[in-house]
């Protein structure tokens, strides 16, 4: 249900809820369900709120990633980005954790449930709209007004007679048959929008498949830990804490060798590892092999880990703001076709976000 929850929550954010909106709908969500869950009276019961969870789930972490990277200028936004996904680790690892300590599943649910309860209550009252979102819904203003925020907050202030426009309004030459075209488009932000666009369209298209088979592998690695002849709660910690140097990595490189490079890169040594992984398995068993296979596993993980991190911010930069959580929750849904189609992605590294298709079309075409 994840995929269901990543395009209902994907289009709602960028048409009607916002990113912040969104945000505290799936929060909410996540809270009262994870309390349903562990009063379950009976399985059918128990199945319905899991599938109603799942939803939820599937638009919480796209909301929170859009929500946190969009109004974060070129320079640093890998960096923003790429820092994100240290949370995601975190949690799996404090998962592990409650897991073996609460061994009732009622118990753990219960837990489980309280970041979000938190997160409602102690962090999203002090978190603004994305005013990227504000600007294509045409709420000047309360556009300017977070930004005025964000530059207060850093010791700066915005001169007077500064005022936020969209990427196509600078080169617009007044005529009213554009104008009305704009607003349309702004209006609209669909995925129809998008399919219609061949920019978007095949940046979509290549998205998808990128995504879909980095979180089969990325997945795969992670949930064959039970196959493991080892402590299941150990590997999902040793797992999860091999993320976070992959992630820092991430980080690092984004601004510095481009998008595309870490794609290819990155998730050519995850394949490499599997596949060195799965010589060593059809060897003959013994406690040194076991260590190799699973540190195989473990540098799979590392370099898929640090392929998915990559690709949020990718996706967020390869499309504009009216659009941009629909599209990456087409990406979500695809859930993750290969490196290969890496090399046919364009670079993003120190370009600047394009608020509306329009926009993207003119200055990627041109």
């Amino acid at each position: 249900m994840n995929v269901a929850g990543a395009g209902t929550f994907g289009h709602l954010a960028d048409a009607t809820l916002g990113r912040k909106g969104s945000l505290t709908v799936v929060s909410i969500m996540n809270a009262v369900l994870g309390f349903l869950t562990a009063f379950s009276p009976n399985y059918w019961a128990y199945l319905v709120v899991r599938l109603l969870t799942g939803i939820s789930c599937g638009g919480v972490g796209l909301a929170a990633f859009v929500l946190s990277t969009e109004p974060v200028g070129p320079t640093k936004r890998g960096t923003a980005g790429g820092s994100s996904f240290y949370f995601f680790s975190s949690g799996i690892g404090l998962l592990s954790a409650l897991a073996y300590f609460l061994q009732p599943w009622r118990q753990l649910y219960i837990a489980s449930s309280l970041p979000s309860v938190a997160y409602l209550f102690l962090a999203l009252p002090f978190i603004s709209e994305s005013p990227r979102w504000y600007l294509v819904r045409g709420r000047v203003e309360e556009a300017m007004k977070v930004m005025r925020s964000i530059a207060e907050s850093n010791g700066n202030s915005i001169p007077n007679g500064v005022v936020l426009s969209l990427d196509e309004d600078t080169s617009s030459n007044g005529n009213e048959k554009e104008s009305e075209q704009t607003a349309l488009i702004i209006t609209t932000g669909t995925l129809m929008d998008v399919l219609g666009s061949p920019v978007t369209r095949t940046r979509l298209l290549l998205g998808m498949a990128v995504c879909f088979l980095s979180s089969t592998v990325y997945y795969g690695l992670s949930l064959n830990v039970v196959n493991l002849d080892t402590n299941l709660y150990a590997n999902v910690a040793v797992n999860a804490a091999a993320e976070m140097p992959s992630f820092t990595l991430t980080a690092v490189l984004l601004d510095k060798v481009g998008r595309k490079p870490l794609a290819i890169t990155t998730q050519v040594f995850s394949g490499v590892s599997c596949i060195v992984g799965s010589v060593v398995t059809g060897r003959a068993g013994g406690s040194a092999w076991e260590v190799v296979r699973t540190a195989c596993g473990v540098m799979g993980v590392f370099g898929m880990a640090g392929a998915y991190n990559m690709l949020y911010v990718y996706a967020a930069e390869l499309f504009p703001t009216v659009v941009r959580n629909a599209t990456m929750g087409c990406a979500l849904q695809a859930a993750q076709v290969g490196a290969i189609l890496a090399f046919l992605l364009p670079e993003t590294l120190n370009r600047l976000l394009y608020d509306t298709i329009a926009g993207i079309e003119e200055g990627e075409i041109s």
